[in-house]
């Protein structure tokens, strides 16, 4: 069975056409990674000794793992920095989670493989698989917590902006406060040639009451000062 073949960061490189897949968060995809690395050993494991139905199985998990692993890769690669340089940290290299996870996937496809054709070779491969799993458990977890991380800055980055945002509307609302109580006093003082402009003053005066209750209530959601 033939694995995907790794995936490099080359710079300014163009990513994948995306998935079909439903969308999932990078944080789900890459935890799902750890979960479906865990199922295959099982159910390899399994094989080995009841190919019916486990391989068949083994060799979906398999699909599914490696479709994951390009999914991830692909977006690392779309990615601008900072974010793509921290991740490309934790997944290049000799020790990266790429290197890591590839050789994972090849030997479980050649497991799989030895086991479907027979072969006398398929219990040591099974073990070789084994032997593989501390290792790229501890890889997937290093991946997860790399993109929780990005998600949480990115969080926070989000929440500083819209902070600002409700600062700069709080502003714009005093403003508008102010221009419509000297409205409203200039049509006062106008008598019955302001009415008209009273009444625009009026509305103004409540579109600005508006402004302040929707931006009191933008302020809590995101701790900003009102």
């Amino acid at each position: 069975m033939s694995v995907r073949q790794r995936t490099t960061f080359a710079p300014g490189s163009q990513p994948a056409p995306a998935s079909a897949a439903p969308a999932m968060s990078t944080v789900n995809l890459a935890a799902r990674q750890r979960m479906l690395s865990q199922r295959l050993v099982l159910q390899t494991v399994l094989a080995a000794d009841h190919p019916l139905p486990h391989l068949d199985d083994a060799r979906r998990t398999l699909a599914l793992f490696s479709d994951s692993q390009a999914r991830l890769t692909d977006t690392i690669r779309g990615m601008e920095p900072p974010a793509a340089t921290a991740l490309r940290a934790v997944y290049d290299g000799p020790r990266g989670v790429a290197a890591l996870v590839d050789d994972f996937a090849r030997c479980a496809a050649d497991a799989l493989d030895a086991i479907a054709a027979g072969s006398v070779r398929r219990a040591a491969a099974v073990a070789a698989l084994v032997e593989r799993n501390d290792g790229v458990l501890e890889a997937l977890n290093r991946a997860t917590s790399a993109f929780d991380g990005i998600d949480s800055a990115r969080t926070a980055s989000t929440v500083r902006e819209l902070g600002d945002i409700v600062q700069a509307i709080n502003r714009v609302a005093r403003e508008a406060k102010v221009v419509s109580f000297n409205a409203q006093v200039m049509a006062a003082r106008a008598g019955q040639h302001g009415r008209e402009f009273a009444v625009v003053a009026n509305v103004l005066s409540g579109i600005t009451g508006q402004i302040d209750g929707l931006s009191v209530k933008a302020g809590q959601l995101v701790g900003a000062p009102h």
